[in-house]
């Protein structure tokens, strides 16, 4: 059982925060990656109510700030959050693509238990639409196995279409039932996202003007407005480029537990890797790492799926929603897309609500920030503060996030409890 607790959080708008001269080219900065770090630091130790003199260690979440932003080594930079307390703290980089954001938590948990901290602060941080999609993309898939994919122009949406033919195959799914399906998952996420006022498809935003909070909306979009992207998966099943940031405050349980105030326990964790090469996994249909991550992080905190109130799922992808929404155990296998369709997982569901946030569909998708997200998101839901969205039917007690790295290379499950 882990003993660590989150005492405070703190999430950035997620958004596109550049500007771009059409004519010229040039491109402005209108919250740089530097803006984010230290809004999402000072935040999350303000809600914490720890100044960084308390700090034992930093770790920072971010997949490549090299290439998105012209700064690497850039976790050093979380000094200045605080120049005064948080010089000479110890502060590291976490990097697994997708799931850094996770792993940078994880690894001051590890940090904590082994008692060599008391109190951690993360942070997850993406600057994304610095470059322009081509260049955006190229970063991206380098995040892939890069000797047979991305040097062979296989992107990302090429590499979850691959998942996506695989599950309609597997479950011998028509085309056009898929499409519904899918559909059905992003028109959720964007109902979610509208109440979400951190999101970069939130109120007044895209999704909202076209009215997208429905699978016939989606499914009536002509073509121009919903290309397709890699058969079967189009525009409108891809999580958006996104610039943010998000930090947590961690501290020992039992330290937390004496001081008082507002946490929430980290009941259990479960981190698991595939093959990096997509030809290693041998399943199309499944995340068989990612089952693997939920038997552990659920064994750990001593829970079911039947326990959980609430999930933050990696919706990359329409299709990984289905997937991790199976994997979790939410679904059947091959019947995740059948409960969607039926109206499961929303804010009204007695049992768990799925992507309350919005999802990386409509919440935002900065990639080393995402991990750190969802994990402020649940901790948020759980100690009575949600952001957007919460269940209807019930307070939740329990949350999971789910967050994955790469092609279902990096899998992260985290179990929170609501402190008693």
């Amino acid at each position: 059982m882990s003993r660590a607790s989150i005492i405070g959080a703190y999430n950035t708008a997620f958004g596109n925060f550049v500007r771009r001269d059409k004519q010229t080219g040039a491109v402005t900065d209108l919250k740089t990656i530097y803006d984010l770090m230290l809004e999402a630091g000072r935040g999350a130790l303000a809600d914490a109510g720890i100044e960084g003199r308390d700090v034992d260690g930093v770790w920072v979440g971010t997949f490549a700030p090299g290439q998105f932003a012209n700064q690497e080594h850039l976790a050093a930079f979380a000094a200045e959050i605080d120049p005064q307390g948080l010089r000479f703290t110890p502060i590291t980089r976490c990097e697994a693509a997708c799931a850094s954001g996770s792993v940078a938590i994880y690894d001051a948990i590890n940090a904590i238990e082994a008692g060599r901290a008391r109190v951690a602060l993360v942070m997850g941080v993406e600057k994304m639409n610095l470059l322009d999609t081509k260049g955006a993309t190229h970063a991206l898939a380098t995040a892939s196995y890069w000797p047979d994919e991305g040097l062979k122009d296989i992107t990302f949406p090429r590499l979850f279409a691959e998942y996506a033919k695989g599950y309609a195959a597997r479950y011998d799914l028509p085309a056009e039932t898929l499409a519904r399906i899918l559909a059905t998952v992003s028109a959720l996420c964007y109902r979610n996202g509208v109440d979400n006022p951190l999101a970069h498809f939130g109120k007044g935003g895209p999704s909202d003007r076209l009215g997208l909070f429905t699978a016939d909306a989606i499914l009536a979009l002509t073509p121009e407005k919903n290309p397709m992207i890699a058969e079967p998966l189009r525009l409108h099943d891809c999580s958006l480029v996104s610039d943010g940031a998000a930090a947590v405050v961690i501290m020992r349980t039992e330290d937390a537990e004496r001081r008082g105030g507002t946490s929430a326990r980290i009941a259990g964790i479960g981190h698991a890797n595939e093959r990096l090469p997509l030809a290693g996994h041998g399943n199309m249909h499944e995340l068989l790492a990612g089952k693997e991550a939920v038997r552990r992080a659920f064994a750990e905190a001593g829970v079911s799926i039947a326990d959980v109130d609430l999930a933050e799922v990696h919706d990359c992808f329409t299709i990984n929603q289905l997937l991790t929404t199976e994997a979790l155990g939410l679904s059947k296998d091959g019947r995740a897309g059948f409960d969607y369709l039926d109206g499961r997982f929303g804010r009204d569901d007695p049992g768990c609500c799925v992507n309350l946030s919005g999802g990386l569909k409509a919440k935002g998708h900065p990639v080393g920030a995402t991990g750190v997200s969802m994990h402020a998101m649940v901790y948020k839901q759980l100690t009575g503060q949600p952001i957007g969205a919460a269940p209807s039917k019930k307070t939740p007690v329990i949350g999971v996030t789910f967050n994955v790295g790469g092609s279902g290379v990096t899998n992260c499950v985290t179990v929170l409890e609501r402190s008693r």
